[in-house]
């Protein structure tokens, strides 16, 4: 194996991001992501707040989406969300570039909206990843969206939302990696099932994938590695990890 728990662990982005969710099923999810040691929890924005203040203290991050799912707010909108996320404690944000405005090729309006959110979150100290959505897409658009978020300094380009008509590629991962700068790391989402498909991610150069599966894939991921069920490590934890 060239990889240990950590490595794969700390590239899942817990998702509990289904509009069903109830308050006890994101409790549930925000404790699932923190016995596992995930990377971040992504989360309903509504609920940010009381999960950055259930996560602080480890080292699991919280995070939540602008813009989602279809990108289309106004950018003073998606600022406001923004600014609400900063203030509620998101550490990382995932936001939809203007879909209809990239289809439309008004680049200079993509700009200024990714901009916004970049530079906001930014002065914050806190990160961006900039869902293409490239389901909806050609492959100059991808390649441009890549080009325009590293030139504004993104920290993460994504993929997908995970509630367009497709999701993660192979394909689309490889254009990714190869079309941003070194600097800007690429992240999966949409599909991501088991833990075969993320490590074939992880070797094109995918530094983080959104998965609602997390507990499956981990637990894949500690049995090949020897390791003992989370459950078993649970039981044998203090009371209040």
């Amino acid at each position: 194996m060239d990889y240990a728990y950590q490595d794969i662990a700390k590239m899942i982005d817990h998702a509990l991001l289904s509009p069903t969710l109830t308050a006890g099923d994101l409790d549930q999810g925000i404790q699932l992501a923190l016995i596992y040691d995930c990377a971040s929890v992504c989360i309903l924005p509504y609920y940010l707040k009381r999960c950055a203040e259930r996560l602080r203290g480890s080292t699991v991050k919280a995070s939540t989406t602008i813009g989602f799912p279809h990108g289309g707010h106004a950018t003073v909108a998606k600022l406001a969300e923004a600014r609400q996320a900063l203030a509620d404690g998101g550490e990382e944000l995932d936001m939809v570039v203007n879909i209809s405005k990239v289809l439309s090729g008004d680049w200079g309006y993509v700009r200024d909206d990714i901009r916004a959110v970049i530079d906001t979150a930014h002065e914050a100290g806190k990160k961006v990843k900039v869902i293409l959505e490239n389901c909806y897409l050609n492959d100059a658009q991808k390649i441009r969206l890549c080009q325009i978020s590293g030139e504004l300094g993104a920290d993460w380009v994504k993929t997908s939302t995970g509630y367009g008509t497709g999701g993660a590629t192979l394909e689309d991962l490889q254009l990714m990696r190869k079309y941003s700068p070194p600097g800007v790391q690429v992240k999966a989402a949409g599909g991501i099932r088991d833990l075969d498909m993320l490590l074939r991610m992880r070797k094109i150069g995918v530094t983080r994938v959104g998965a609602s599966r997390t507990a499956p894939m981990l637990d894949e991921c500690r049995r090949r590695l020897g390791l003992e069920a989370i459950q078993a490590v649970v039981s044998a934890t203090p009371a209040g990890y």
